[in-house]
């Protein structure tokens, strides 16, 4: 489907809620769509009031016109096709031909008048997270709104009222729209000069989410709770996550929202960082401490930042282990330790193509060029500078470069680190290692008999008391 055909269709189904006038209804704003899972260049503001815009990475801000003051835009609710990584392709539901949906930038004060068009097969409506509105407007389909039923479109109008990180999701049939992408991010810019909020040369969004596909799979499956297979920074996972490319000084803010079902402990190498924002807003500085880790709840959004002065690649990641995996069978036993010599050359005369996995652990994995269905990822993919990573899902880098030009968000490829400032092989003489007593006893070595014994003090409870 084209554009045109996007705006006839949404203008003959045009439905506003209460409060919206009929002015407003009067033509609809073309619904930019966009299918490239690169990361957009910050968009710039070419009406309305300046601000300093963010980069989404892997994602893109969403256009708008001003019409009479309002600054509006038109999301379309529909089925979108997302490619996860390279190689694995999912059919999810977004926004605007993406999941997640485009960012939404907007100024302190702004009013902002929102057409949301139904391309799903069923009802949906949009929650706009955080935001201070009148009750009409907020989104939960059967309380506060009749639900948008396919085909048709809404409007959605209100004031920016304040400052922050916000998200945008459905409230009607959430179980299943959520789990299949439709979610979206929200900035709402300080319109002067806050003393709460930093300037700052960089400023990145990053939205989490999960999704279960089996393998060979294209589709996610809806009533999985906690055993997902995919964690994603913006439906992506490593190695298809851009990294964050930022210059040796800069001062970079990261907003990070978490749509998924459990909390995300994100954790920065290489650096410190504040908590400047929280879904509450900015966050006074007397309340503000270092940290290289920020666990961020089910529905939280969390704002970080700090001063980028140390170079190098850094690792940016999930510090949930299995987070920064990609598809991986959970009910695989554990096999460290389990000898099984003469045993894969029976089982390969009737399978194949079996392999031997986690006799040593599963470090081998990353180096392992096995078939893999269509469509689906390794479980631990990427490769660096000095071989592969072993990392997926919910990982990435932060790239921090004496000369990468202000503005130039392109990877500056790898670093090449100092002579003498890398970890290397040890060659020299190895001293003799400590053994346990257990061990020199079989060497014929004699224990001490004559050390004093230890005292045992014992103390019984008395009758009738709770000392115990």
């Amino acid at each position: 489907m084209n554009r045109r055909d996007f705006i006839s269709g949404a203008a003959l189904g045009a439905v506003a809620v209460a409060g919206v006038s009929k002015v407003a209804m009067a033509a609809l704003p073309e619904p930019a769509i966009m299918t490239s899972p690169d990361t957009a260049p910050p968009r710039m503001p070419d009406t309305g009031r300046p601000y300093n815009p963010v980069v989404t990475l892997n994602g893109w801000t969403a256009p708008w016109r001003m019409n009479d003051g309002v600054k509006e835009f038109h999301l379309v609710a529909e089925p979108v096709e997302r490619e996860i990584a390279p190689g694995m392709v999912a059919r999810l539901w977004g926004y605007n031909g993406q999941s997640p949906g485009p960012t939404i930038e907007v100024v302190e004060g702004d009013r902002v008048r929102l057409f949301v068009t139904n391309r799903l097969p069923e009802q949906t409506s949009i929650h706009w997270h955080g935001q201070r509105l009148p009750n009409g407007m907020d989104g939960v389909a059967g309380l506060n709104q009749k639900a948008i039923p396919v085909g048709k479109t809404f409007v959605y109008e209100f004031v920016a009222r304040r400052p922050g990180t916000f998200m945008y999701h459905p409230h009607a049939d959430e179980m299943v729209q959520m789990a299949m992408g439709m979610m979206g991010f929200w900035v709402t810019h300080p319109r002067q000069k806050h003393e709460w909020i930093d300037d700052v040369e960089r400023d990145f969004c990053l939205l989490l989410n999960a999704y279960d596909i089996d393998p060979g799979s294209v589709v996610p499956k809806i009533n999985t709770m906690l055993d997902f297979n995919l964690w994603t920074f913006n439906s992506r996972a490593f190695p298809g996550i851009d990294s964050l490319n930022v210059r040796l000084g800069d001062r970079v803010r990261i907003r990070v929202g978490n749509l998924t079902m459990t909390n995300h402990p994100i954790h920065l190498h290489g650096h410190e960082f504040a908590v400047t924002g929280t879904d509450g807003g900015p966050t006074p500085p007397g309340s503000r401490w270092q940290e290289v880790t920020a666990d961020i709840a089910v529905g939280q959004m969390r704002q970080v930042e700090f001063i980028a002065d140390a170079e190098g690649d850094w690792a940016f990641h999930c510090h949930k282990s299995h987070h920064t995996m990609n598809p991986m069978g959970h009910d695989v036993p554990t096999m460290i330790g389990v000898d099984h010599r003469g045993l894969v050359g029976r089982i390969q005369e009737l399978v194949p193509d079996y392999m031997l996995m986690g006799e040593r652990g599963m470090a081998d994995m990353k180096d392992m060029q096995m078939m893999l269905p269509e469509e689906t990822l390794a479980m631990m993919a990427g490769f660096g500078p000095h071989g592969p990573i072993g990392m997926g899902g919910m990982f990435t880098m932060l790239k921090v470069r004496r000369d990468q030009k202000p503005g130039d968000y392109s990877d500056p490829g790898w670093y090449q680190q100092p002579a003498g400032t890398q970890a290397y092989e040890w060659a020299g003489a190895m001293p003799e290692p400590q053994r346990f007593a257990a061990e020199r006893l079989h060497q014929g070595e004699v224990p001490d008999l004559n050390r004093p014994a230890l005292e045992m003090q014992v103390r019984k409870p008395i009758p009738g008391a709770h000392n115990h």
